[in-house]
């Protein structure tokens, strides 16, 4: 059923954008065996020769078809605006290199190199970014089980790939997994990963809600990303 979206938004594409596309490109989970469809976005990259406003507006269309079946817009770049942009979106890049899937065209990923010196430093901005915004969600939040739950649920991914990338960033092998990296992260923090690997099982199916205590679930939640994000900064500071 997932394939047979995406070669349909592909062949909308190409039909729109005609030879100004030069790759459709899936990437992140979906392009894994942890790919769940509650829970995870089919996220694309489309590379085109031109990007101005006139070339954008002809596939708005197909973005338009893309969007009416909950899926986020692509992103666009042209294969130059991406290399350009190598030394900002260093996450992004890595993960787009290490996990995806070509849907059209050529792999130009493989191609673009990732500057390792300016990635350290995004994976720490992000992670203390990301810890900020747990916080203001944690006050925003009504104080009931299920929007703590909901909070968790969302923000797992992020939290699992900056784990994977602060792996990344001290020299380690790429995590295979979302499991992996919370264990090798936890164990680099000397933390207790069992929030995460409970919001895990609910994003997998395995526990549900009244499986768990969502309280305490939540605390301890907030306290590992607060541990990971302390000791990577620590560990930054003295390399």
């Amino acid at each position: 059923m997932i394939d047979h979206k995406l070669d349909e938004f592909v062949e909308k594409l190409k039909a729109a954008a005609a030879d100004n596309l030069k790759a459709v490109i899936l990437y992140g989970s979906a392009a894994t065996e942890e790919f769940h469809t509650k829970h995870s976005d089919l996220n694309i990259l489309c590379l085109v020769e031109q990007a101005d406003a006139a070339h954008l507006e002809a596939l708005h269309g197909p973005v338009q078809w893309w969007m009416k079946r909950g899926q986020r817009p692509p992103m666009v770049f042209t294969p130059d605006e991406l290399r350009k942009s190598a030394d900002i979106f260093t996450i992004e890049l890595l993960d787009m290199k290490f996990r995806h899937r070509v849907l059209y065209g050529e792999n130009m990923l493989a191609e673009i190199p990732v500057p390792l010196r300016d990635h350290s430093n995004q994976v720490e901005r992000e992670l203390r970014t990301n810890w900020v915004r747990l916080r203001q969600a944690i006050l925003a939040a009504p104080k009931k089980s299920k929007a703590y739950l909901a909070l968790m649920v969302s923000s797992f991914s992020t939290f699992a790939a900056l784990f994977r990338h602060a792996l990344i960033a001290m020299g380690e092998a790429p995590a295979e997994t979302k499991r992996e990296a919370i264990d090798r992260i936890a164990q680099f923090a000397g933390a207790d990963p069992g929030a995460f690997h409970a919001i895990l099982g609910v994003r997998e199916g395995k526990l549900k809600e009244r499986d768990i205590d969502i309280e305490g679930t939540m605390n301890r939640y907030f306290g590992f990303v607060e541990a990971v994000t302390e000791k990577f900064d620590l560990h930054l500071d003295t390399k």
